[in-house]
């Protein structure tokens, strides 16, 4: 028999990522002027980047 397929493994990582004030950081997307724009945004003090790793 052959082993489990790679599309079928189930290893997903998530990462969590935190702003200097505590906060936790989430990815936001954003319509506007005719394209798709994600950023990341810290819940408590509402700073906004571009990535995630920004923030340290």
């Amino acid at each position: 028999m052959a082993g489990v397929s790679k599309n079928a493994r189930t290893t997903s990582g998530t990462q969590k990522f935190f702003c200097p004030c505590g906060g936790e950081v989430k990815m936001r997307s954003i319509f506007s002027s005719g394209k798709m724009k994600h950023h990341a945004e810290c819940e408590k003090c509402k700073r906004q980047e571009r990535k995630p790793k920004d923030f340290r």
